[in-house]
């Protein structure tokens, strides 16, 4: 038995050796599990950069779609209340122009027949008015019949009644009734712009009839542009006037404008659930053109937090990790992987919200993209 004693002890004194051994190798091997080395040469050819944490505006938004627009005022459509066929056309679409500037010419000869039927009356009226005047003399005098006054006074206001119709028609075709009363007849009527402006419709050309009912040209004056978003029911109650708005044309490039909130509607579009908010843009400079296409968030609060660009947040497994140098020497970084508590996201930047264990310390902030693959096994460059 005590020869058996003695055998066992030494095996057992063995077996703890040997468990307190794996056990410190595992606990080494766990301390290195998050750290990484990377060569200077690796650091530079992966264009990688050390940071910092930073103050950062993060926002909290609105999604919403829209287009450039604007006002009523200041767009035109341009019409005729006669139709004619088209005898000039200087313009082109993009032409700009002046307040009363010519810009289109019809042709009919029904605008001659306006001019005689006014003249005609123009003539008429010298007589009817003499009639009357004598008329109401002689009834006055009770030389003649109310009757006879009536019928004159009847004859004369309702010509006159046409004769100014017809010379409030002339005056819209453009043509001086004066000319007319002295028998200068035309063929031709010019229509002018009724504002500044450019041409952002044509759609006519030499010999083309327009009707009353057909738009010749739109003109836009795009000195006021604003935006005209479409907000969902569920979001409205966050809009307010004066909000910011960050906004975007995607067809055209990846800038980012800026406006604020300057109208909220005040109706619920009944098919598509939406109000309108107009919005005024900030640098009105800038080459919009009425009709594009926006995708625009507005800013319903606006808080401050520390965080780091996205770039510099290498997540695995739903984990979110940053770099951050612990040591180096002439040819490597020795970098440690700090677990994060990520809040409010923008585009670019991340809130930390664990940034204590950031604090001082030079973070990777670009480039590690490639760290991805082989930080999740933790193996070391």
């Amino acid at each position: 038995m005590k020869q058996l004693y003695i055998l066992l002890f030494p095996l057992l004194v063995l077996a703890c050796g040997n468990s307190e051994k794996t056990e410190e190798t595992t606990t080494k091997e766990e301390t290195h599990s998050d750290e990484l080395v990377i060569s200077k040469a690796q650091f530079e050819g992966e264009k990688m950069a050390f940071g910092n944490l930073a103050e950062y505006d993060f926002n909290e938004s609105v999604k919403v779609n829209g287009m450039i627009d604007v006002p009523p005022e200041n767009k035109s459509s341009i019409s005729t209340f006669i139709g004619g066929y088209v005898t000039k056309t200087p313009l082109l679409i993009g032409d700009k122009v002046k307040k009363g500037q010519l810009l289109v010419s019809l042709e009919n000869t029904e605008f001659v027949e306006i001019q005689q039927s006014y003249l005609e009356l123009a003539e008429q009226l010298n007589y009817l008015k003499s009639e009357f005047d004598r008329q109401k003399t002689l009834f006055e005098e009770q030389i003649t019949s109310q009757k006879n006054y009536l019928k004159a006074e009847s004859a004369y206001k309702s010509s006159l009644a046409n004769y100014n119709g017809l010379r409030k028609k002339l005056q819209m075709m453009h043509i001086n009734p004066k000319n007319v009363e002295q028998g200068n007849f035309t063929s031709n009527i010019n229509i002018y712009a009724p504002i500044d402006g450019f041409v952002t419709k044509m759609n006519v050309s030499n010999g083309t009839y327009v009707s009353p009912s057909d738009m010749i040209l739109e003109i836009v004056d795009t000195e006021h542009i604003h935006l005209e978003l479409s907000v969902f029911e569920k979001d409205i109650m966050k809009i307010k006037k004066d909000q910011k708005i960050l906004f975007q044309i995607p067809e055209v490039s990846n800038k980012t404008y800026t406006a604020s909130v300057h109208l909220v509607g005040t109706t619920i579009d009944e098919k598509t659930r939406r109000v309108r908010v107009h919005g005024h843009v900030d640098n009105e400079e800038d080459n919009f053109i009425v009709g594009m296409f926006v995708e625009a968030e507005i800013i319903t609060n606006q808080t401050k937090g520390v965080g780091l660009p996205k770039s510099a947040i290498i997540e695995v497994k739903d984990h979110a990790f940053a770099l951050i140098l612990e040591e180096q020497n002439n040819t490597e970084y020795h970098v440690e992987k700090i677990a994060l508590n990520l809040g409010k996201q923008t585009e670019d930047y991340v809130e930390i919200l664990n940034a204590e264990a950031l604090k001082n310390k030079q973070i990777i902030v670009k480039g590690t993209s490639m760290l991805l693959n082989d930080s999740e096994g933790g193996h070391s460059h």
